[in-house]
């Protein structure tokens, strides 16, 4: 048994062998957790993690040759797939960073480093959004109504017209009135302030959401997996309000349960 151990360079473990591998398993943790529901992305950490394990074996076994050989595909593979698949890489840093929770810290320690104070929804933003929500419902107009927390969402922001005005029951419902020009895409909301609309959102890439949800709901989904938003969205065929935050969407019964939601998504931000 030593032998077998002594081949593959295994020492005795102490103190730091233990938090070693405390703290690998639990980066393996949240990347298995960021990365569930992403095929690509999963073949990518896949492809990696075989060429890693293959370099280990390769490398205790002594074998010169498929040690370079297996070098070699991890340096040229590992630039590649960064080219090749920026936009998915980007995905699962994005995944990882909400899911682990590093862009709620990270954004905390920021504002506590310069003194920036966050602007939040308030009772009133709450009640005017969900009033809008509640007249468009009422009319069947589509509407799509994203909501910042810590992740950023510039890049999202870029994609449509961005303005700065307060939150208004009666600027919402022109926003997305099917004449007016900004009603395509999403509007966002940053702290208590509308900054942007008609922007364009992540679509998710999963299978299992159910045939009845449209493009919006799948926008609203994909933007929920890669950040902590939420997002509300509002069918144009059959004016149900539905609410996505996390990957997943639920259906809202009535503007008590949404203001419920928005409630709990502002103290769980504090």
């Amino acid at each position: 048994m030593r032998s077998v151990l002594a081949i593959f360079g295994f020492l005795p473990f102490g103190v730091a062998d233990i938090l070693d591998i405390l703290m690998v398993a639990l980066i393996i943790f949240f990347l298995l957790r960021s990365i569930r529901g992403d095929s690509t992305v999963v073949n990518i950490v896949l492809v990696l993690a075989l060429l890693i394990v293959v370099q280990g074996i390769v490398s205790a076994l002594n074998m010169r040759m498929m040690t370079i050989l297996v070098n070699t595909l991890l340096d040229v593979g590992v630039l590649a797939i960064i080219i090749i698949f920026q936009p998915e890489i980007r995905h699962l840093l994005n995944r990882f960073a909400v899911t682990s929770g590093l862009a709620r810290r990270a954004g905390e320690l920021f504002n506590r480093l310069f003194g920036i104070k966050e602007e939040k929804l308030g009772s009133r933003e709450v009640e005017e959004l969900s009033e809008a929500v509640r007249a468009m419902s009422a009319e069947k107009t589509g509407a799509l109504i994203v909501i910042q927390h810590k992740s950023t969402l510039d890049d999202y922001i870029r994609t449509g017209d961005s303005f700065d005005a307060e939150i208004n029951r009666r600027l919402v419902m022109n926003l997305f009135f099917k004449n007016s020009p900004l009603h395509d895409g999403a509007m966002i909301i940053v702290g208590n302030r509308i900054v942007a609309a008609r922007c364009q959102l992540p679509m998710t890439n999963r299978v299992d959401i159910p045939a009845h949800y449209g493009m919006r709901h799948r926008a609203a989904i994909g933007l929920s997996e890669d950040t902590d938003a939420e997002v509300i969205v509002v069918s144009e065929e059959t004016g149900r309000v539905s609410y996505a935050q996390g990957g997943e969407i639920r259906t809202i019964e009535d503007m008590a349960q949404l203001r419920g939601l928005l409630g709990k998504a502002m103290e769980e931000a504090e």
